[in-house]
């Protein structure tokens, strides 16, 4: 563990040193919400105020975890550290760590701009149900931003990832809220991962019980990442290293 901490606060100074990623990641939700969600926070502010962390920790897990991931994989420096005696547990524990980083950062940039521009307002409770659902409900983008990492090469992380981006957050509702979706739209995004995690996120935000199958259904999306990560992973090393 004590192996992650330091490799984890090496990564965070190596991100912060390169504005246009630090910088990028922590005001790009912010500015979204300002343009996309605040014309519409007038009914629903704290829905609003839980898409949109949500878009913030989902920009964390494809830019982080895909695209520097994928950045990372072929320099000097990342293939020196895999000869190294240290597990790959210990570079992917070092990566969430850091990721949390700036998914705090990003995140309260929403909920300090929601709160400071909306009637938004959450209970204790509310408070600590939307936590938990960022937080369990990031797993399958963490993964799938893996994915991202190993299958896509440097120069093809970047656009996947944002088309990822912005096609899971549009269709999952959390710009506008699924019923201002187009009808087309509207039937495809029950099943895409990030309606799920939405019908997570909302009812944490109000108040309302959660139901099983939207977690079931999250867990499942996990799984199947996670798998092609594993996959992506496995080929990687054979490549590079046997």
């Amino acid at each position: 563990m004590r192996l992650a901490v330091v490799h984890a606060r090496l990564q965070v100074c190596e991100l912060v040193r390169f504005p246009g990623f630090s910088a990028g990641t922590l005001a790009f939700p912010g500015i979204v919400f300002v343009l996309f969600g605040l014309p519409r926070a007038g009914h629903h502010p704290n829905l609003l105020l839980a898409s949109y962390s949500a878009f913030a920790v989902l920009g964390v897990g494809f830019f982080q975890f895909g695209v520097s991931g994928a950045i990372e994989r072929g320099t000097p420096w990342q293939a020196w550290l895999r000869t190294l005696p240290a597990p790959p547990t210990a570079r992917i524990a070092a990566r969430v760590l850091s990721a949390l980083v700036f998914t705090l950062a990003s995140v309260a940039v929403v909920v300090v701009i929601a709160l400071t521009t909306t009637s938004a307002s959450l209970s204790a409770l509310a408070w600590l149900r939307l936590a938990a659902a960022l937080l369990a409900g990031s797993v399958p983008f963490v993964v799938l931003g893996l994915a991202i990492a190993y299958w896509a090469s440097p120069k093809s992380a970047l656009p996947v990832a944002n088309i990822l981006y912005m096609l899971l957050a549009y269709a999952g509702g959390l710009w506008t809220g699924p019923a201002d979706l187009p009808h087309t739209v509207r039937t495809i995004s029950p099943y895409t991962p990030a309606r799920q995690w939405g019908d997570i996120l909302w009812p944490a935000a109000t108040g309302a019980a959660w139901h099983a199958s939207h977690w079931l259904l999250l867990g499942a999306y996990s799984v199947g990442f996670g798998a092609l990560a594993a996959w992506g992973f496995a080929r990687d090393e054979q490549q590079h290293y046997r």
